[in-house]
């Protein structure tokens, strides 16, 4: 089963992220957010496993993030008395789940030998994953230390608002448009917002540049 998704393994990728992202566009309100949002992060870190089947091991290991994300799902479905306890660990699973798969796609970008759609599918969706990088970095910030962004309007008790507002800054901290109406006040969420700036620029800069001129390789073998 696995490697006959494998060939499709970016095309997946980036669509259920995509989903992530844009899926309360089409399913609106706080369903999207409690019961839908959640299933396709579940849905995304599958695609991810197809991503990483070749690596036996790495694979296993996050067949085991699954396991614990479904868990916590679960438990946040019954309203655990651990919520708090439940949302750090479901951001640490996340946040390590998406920095091993944003590794693993620049690995195989930088290693391919042919540029075709898959090779930019996954150069979309390693970007994509950068932005969900930064912003559970910027929501781990913030819950640990409350009023590190000023403009949320929204606070840990109405965490889907705030998730909502933190993923929208961190897009576009990455993407350097900055429109100024969330602001890191406290040191550490100002070097945060310096390193997701910088990674979004070094990606674009350096990775891009290397599709680009293998494309461009690629090309002129064939007319030769």
């Amino acid at each position: 089963m696995l490697e006959k998704l494998y060939p499709y393994r970016f095309e997946l990728f980036l669509f259920s992220q995509i989903a992530i992202l844009f899926g309360s566009l089409i399913i609106p309100g706080d369903f999207f957010e409690v019961i839908v949002s959640p299933i396709l992060f579940l849905v995304n870190l599958l695609a991810g496993i197809v991503l990483i089947s070749k690596k036996k091991k790495l694979m296993w290991f996050f067949i085991v993030l699954l396991i614990v994300s479904g868990i916590v799902f679960g438990a946040d479905l019954f309203e655990s008395q651990n919520s708090r306890f439940l949302a750090f660990l479901n951001m640490g699973v996340s946040f390590l789940f998406y920095t091993i798969v944003t590794f693993e796609i620049v690995k195989q970008i930088w290693e391919t030998k042919v540029v075709n759609k898959n090779v930019i599918f996954g150069l979309i969706s390693g970007y994509i994953s950068l932005g969900l990088i930064s912003f559970f970095i910027c929501l781990s910030i913030e819950m640990a230390y409350p009023g590190s962004f000023e403009g949320l309007k929204a606070t840990i008790d109405a965490p889907k608002l705030l998730t909502e507002r933190l993923m929208y800054y961190s897009y576009i901290t990455l993407m350097t448009i900055g429109y100024g109406e969330i602001i890191p006040v406290t040191s550490l969420s100002q070097k945060a917002a310096i390193l997701i700036g910088m990674m979004g620029q070094f990606y674009l800069v350096i990775l891009t540049a290397i599709v680009v001129g293998k494309y461009i390789s690629q090309v002129a073998n064939k007319n030769n």
